[in-house]
C-alpha cells in the first residue's frame, strides 16, 4: 500500500486557475469558475477545494480552449521552431498542416534528389526560405510515418498532417509526375502509399489544381496534372480510414468556381464520405455574387452525400509585394514573364510606357480574377526602401507621391522601385475594408459550411503574417466592430474546427478533455504590428507579430507560453488519424 502522502499527490491538481471567466467553446454564456488541471486534462470546472501544486488568480481574465488553426504550413518550421511561433503566442494550441498538396513526405529512397526538388518547390510555392529548409530540417525520413515520428515528442503544439498529393505523385512517378499520367500500376502504388500514410496517422489527402501553384522550375506542380479519375480514386481511399478528411485547392478558390470545379469537389467529398475543406473564401461587397457562387459547392455536396467547407479569414491580412521577388503580382496574367526577367532588363521593360499600359490592361481584365484587387497602384503604401533617392518615402501612399511628381501612379511606383534595384517593399491597401464587406462577412460566418481560418501560418514568411488572426479577431469582437459575441468568436476558433476535424476531447473546456487552454485579458487582447525579423536558419527573414493580452497558454496541461514568452516545454502531440480523430461522416 502506498503511503498516504503519495496517494494525496496522486489526486492533487497539477495547476489551478482560480476565478476565471470561462468561455467554454460551446457558445454557451460565459461563467466564473475555477479550472483544475491534472495529468494533461481538465480535472475540475467549478468551485474547487482541491489542493494544487501551483495556482494562479485569474479574476478579470478570460479562460478559453486553445485555438485550432485549420490551415497552416508548419511542416518544416516545427523542426527548427517547435513552438510554431507566432501561432502558439496567439493562443493556437492545435495546427492542421500538410495542406494544398504539399508535404515533405513521403520521399522515394531510390531518388535522394527528390528531397532537393521538394525543398525548391516549397520555397517557390509556399514562400519558405530555401536556406531554412536545407539547414533547419533533418530530411531523415522516407515514409510518411517516419516523418511523423521525426516530430514526435519534440513539438510544443498539437499538430495533425494531411499527406500531399504532389509528394505521392513524385514518389511513384519521379520527374514524370509533372506533365504525366500514371499507369494503372502507378496509380495502385499511389493508393498504397496513401493508405500507408493514413495507417501511420495522416489526416487524409490534400491536393491542388490551382493555376497559381508552380514548382521550383516554374512548372505546374505535380497534382495539377491529375485527372478527375485519379482524384476520385484517392478520395475513395480516404474514406476507408477512420478520422480522415480531404483538403483541396482549385483555381476558382481565388475568385469563383467553374461548374467543373464544383462537380469535382462534390464528387470527391461524396466518394470519400468525408468533409472536404478549401481556402480561402474572399468576401468583398464589390463582388456580391462571389459568396453565393462559392457556397453553391457546399449546397450541392450536401445533396450528394458529401460536405464541402469554405475557410475564410475573420480579419484582413495584408500581404506585401515587390517587383524584385516572386509574389502575387507575378500571378497576374501576362506579368510573370516580365517580372521573371533579370533585374536590369526588368527595369527597362517596366519603364516602357507601352509595356506598362499592356500590364495595366491585363491586371484589370476578367481573367485576372481576384488579382484585380492588386491593380489600384495609387493605393499602395511604400514599405522598406534602400536608396538615398527614396529617403522619407516609407509609410507614404503612392497616389500622393505621384501627384507631387506629376506621374501616373504605376509609373511613380516603378520609378520608386527602380531606385532601389526593385527591392522596395510595397503594401497594397485592402479594397474590402468597407462596412458593407464587414456586414457580409458577419452574415457569411453563420453559414453551416463556413469555418474561420486560412492563416497559411508557416508559409509566405516575409510577405504576410496570418497567424495572429485569433487575437486580432477576438480583440475586434470585444472592442472593435463587435461582429460576434465573445462566446461566438471563441466557438468559431475552437469547437467548430475541432468538430470538423473530429478531434477527440479537444476544442472545449470540459472535465476529461485535454487541457489545451488560453488565458487572456479581454481589455488588451490584440496582435502587434507585423515586423520583419531575421530569426530563421541562415538568418532568413520572416514577419512576426507580438501577442498582446495573452497571459498564458497551456498545451496538454503544460504551460507553453507565459506573457508572450515560450516556456521551453514541448508538450505538444502529433495528432494521428483514428487515434486522435474520429470520423466525421457526411451521410
Amino acid at each position: 500500500m502506498a503511503p498516504e502522502s503519495e496517494e494525496a499527490d496522486d489526486v492533487m491538481l497539477d495547476h489551478l486557475i482560480k476565478g476565471a471567466t470561462v468561455v467554454d467553446g460551446t457558445g454557451a454564456p460565459a461563467f466564473t469558475a475555477d479550472v483544475g488541471i491534472r495529468d494533461g486534462r481538465v480535472a475540475t470546472v467549478g468551485k474547487s477545494t482541491e489542493e494544487a501544486r501551483t495556482s494562479e488568480d485569474a479574476h478579470g481574465l478570460v479562460l478559453a480552449p486553445g485555438f485550432v488553426d485549420p490551415h497552416t504550413h508548419y511542416d518544416a518550421q516545427l523542426f527548427w521552431d517547435p513552438y510554431a511561433t507566432p501561432s502558439l503566442n496567439h493562443g493556437v494550441t492545435t495546427v492542421a498542416a500538410g495542406n494544398c498538396g504539399f508535404t515533405l513526405a513521403p520521399l522515394n529512397p531510390a531518388r535522394p534528389q527528390d528531397a532537393d526538388y521538394t525543398r525548391r518547390m516549397m520555397s517557390k510555392v509556399e514562400g519558405m526560405s530555401l536556406v531554412a529548409l536545407e539547414e533547419g530540417a533533418p530530411w531523415s525520413w522516407h515514409g510518411f510515418g517516419e516523418y511523423l515520428d521525426a516530430l514526435e515528442g519534440r513539438i510544443a503544439v498539437n499538430a495533425g498532417f494531411m499527406v500531399g498529393h504532389c509528394a505521392l505523385r513524385r514518389y511513384v512517378m519521379g520527374p514524370d509526375a509533372v506533365g504525366g499520367q500514371p499507369s494503372a500500376e502507378q496509380l495502385d502504388e499511389m493508393l498504397r502509399l496513401l493508405h500507408e500514410a493514413m495507417e501511420a496517422g495522416a489526416w487524409g489527402l490534400s491536393t491542388t489544381q490551382s493555376s497559381t501553384h508552380s514548382d521550383g522550375d516554374g512548372e505546374p506542380v505535380a497534382s495539377r496534372h491529375a485527372l478527375p479519375a485519379e482524384l476520385l480514386a484517392l478520395s475513395r481511399a480516404v474514406g476507408e480510414h477512420e478520422g480522415t478528411q480531404i483538403e483541396a485547392i482549385v483555381a476558382g478558390c481565388l475568385d469563383q468556381f467553374s461548374d467543373a470545379e464544383i462537380d469535382l469537389f462534390v464528387e470527391m467529398s461524396a466518394a470519400a464520405g468525408r468533409p472536404l475543406n478549401w481556402n480561402v473564401l474572399t468576401i468583398d461587397s464589390a463582388v456580391p455574387e462571389r459568396v453565393p457562387r462559392q457556397l453553391l459547392a457546399s449546397e450541392r455536396a450536401r445533396k450528394a452525400g458529401g460536405r464541402v467547407v469554405a475557410l475564410t479569414m475573420p480579419i484582413l491580412t495584408p500581404m506585401n509585394m515587390s517587383l524584385g521577388t516572386f509574389c502575387a503580382l507575378n500571378l497576374i496574367p501576362g506579368w510573370g514573364p516580365i517580372l521573371g526577367l533579370p533585374v536590369p532588363e526588368r527595369i527597362e521593360r517596366l519603364r516602357d510606357p507601352d509595356v506598362r499600359a499592356g500590364m495595366l490592361e491585363r491586371a484589370v481584365s476578367k481573367e485576372a480574377g481576384v488579382f484585380r484587387r492588386l491593380a489600384n497602384f495609387g493605393r499602395y503604401v511604400i514599405g522598406d526602401t534602400y536608396s538615398e533617392a527614396n529617403r522619407g518615402l516609407s509609410g507614404r501612399v503612392v497616389e500622393d507621391i505621384a501627384a507631387e511628381r506629376g506621374q501616373d501612379p504605376f509609373q511613380c511606383l516603378v520609378e520608386i522601385c527602380a531606385a532601389d534595384g526593385l527591392r522596395t517593399v510595397l503594401w497594397p491597401m485592402p479594397t474590402d475594408n468597407d462596412p458593407a464587406s464587414w456586414a457580409l462577412r458577419a452574415e457569411t460566418w453563420q453559414h453551416e459550411d463556413v469555418l474561420l481560418g486560412g492563416s497559411d501560418a508557416g508559409a509566405h514568411l516575409d510577405r504576410m503574417c496570418g497567424a495572429p488572426y485569433t487575437t486580432r479577431f477576438i480583440g475586434d469582437c470585444l472592442r472593435g466592430r463587435r461582429l460576434a459575441s465573445l462566446e461566438q468568436a471563441v466557438k468559431m476558433l475552437t469547437d467548430d474546427p475541432a468538430r470538423l476535424f473530429g478531434l477527440r476531447e479537444r476544442g472545449r473546456i470540459r472535465e476529461g478533455f485535454h487541457a489545451d487552454l488560453v488565458l487572456f485579458d479581454p481589455e488588451r487582447i490584440a496582435a502587434g504590428t507585423a515586423t520583419l525579423v531575421h530569426d530563421l536558419p541562415g538568418d532568413s527573414p520572416r514577419l512576426d507579430s507580438k501577442a498582446l493580452g495573452i497571459r498564458a497558454v497551456w498545451v496538454n496541461g503544460v504551460e507553453a507560453i507565459r506573457d508572450d514568452v515560450v516556456s521551453g516545454a514541448v508538450p505538444g502531440k502529433v495528432l494521428r488519424s483514428g487515434r486522435d480523430t474520429r470520423t466525421v461522416a457526411t451521410r
